[in-house]
């Protein structure tokens, strides 16, 4: 199955993608995602955003028809996004090897002070 994106309109505060679905024996189907502009908002979804995540929610469904990205769709990628924004933070955050007491001792030309054995 492949999903092309034919157009954009925004009619009041809904957004519409317009998909064509080329399915395996090469029939089209016209399918229609429609998106609510306020809880894209609330939700801080980009608008960039927005054709891919359609797409995904037609890739996702066994019967193409026209649909909704609903709040329950919206909330749910922001609770993704939210996630991979921690991980990437804590990943930037990790541990650093500790600095070796020795360091600049090559150059210096001086040995380590020895310890009492």
């Amino acid at each position: 199955m492949t999903i092309v994106l034919e157009g954009i309109r925004t009619f009041d505060n809904i957004r519409k993608y317009y998909f064509d679905v080329v399915g395996e024996d090469r029939t089209r189907q016209h399918v229609t995602v429609g998106a609510d502009l306020d809880l894209v908002r609330r939700y801080r979804i980009p608008l960039q955003e927005l054709p891919l995540l359609c797409r995904r929610l037609l890739e996702g469904r066994t019967k193409i028809e026209t649909i909704m990205f609903t709040e329950g769709d919206m909330a749910r990628y922001a609770r993704e996004r939210t996630a991979e924004a921690n991980a990437l933070m804590q990943k930037r955050q990790a541990r650093r090897a500790q600095v070796s007491n020795r360091t600049g001792l090559a150059w210096r030309g001086s040995r380590p002070p020895e310890r009492d054995r």
